[in-house]
């Protein structure tokens, strides 16, 4: 059974077991990278605040998730590693939109 989370969650495609008491070990989306993805060097404003950003790049705090998955060697903690500084890739808001089926 696939979980019954919305479209923007990462945990869209992680099943469901034990009859719905646990999540399955976590299926991760894949964002691709792109040629038109954008270097971005991180502001103090979102300094450990993905939600923020992707509240104000994408309308949706809920994609907070996808500078994580798209940068997996810039960010192992998607939140305590999303310092001031750190320059990692955005994804534009029609690759995401594409990747995820939204």
């Amino acid at each position: 059974m696939v979980a019954e989370y919305r479209p923007d969650s990462p945990y869209y495609t992680t099943q469901i077991v034990n009859n719905k008491d646990f999540l399955d070990i976590m299926d991760y989306r894949n964002i691709p990278a792109e040629l038109d993805d954008v270097l971005y060097e991180l502001d103090k404003l979102y300094e450990y605040r993905p939600d923020l950003l992707a509240g104000d790049l994408y309308q949706n705090t809920n994609l907070w998730w996808v500078f994580a998955v798209r940068n997996p060697n810039v960010f192992e903690d998607p939140v305590f590693d999303f310092r001031q500084g750190v320059k990692f890739y955005i994804p534009k808001q029609a690759n995401i939109e594409r990747a995820l089926g939204l």
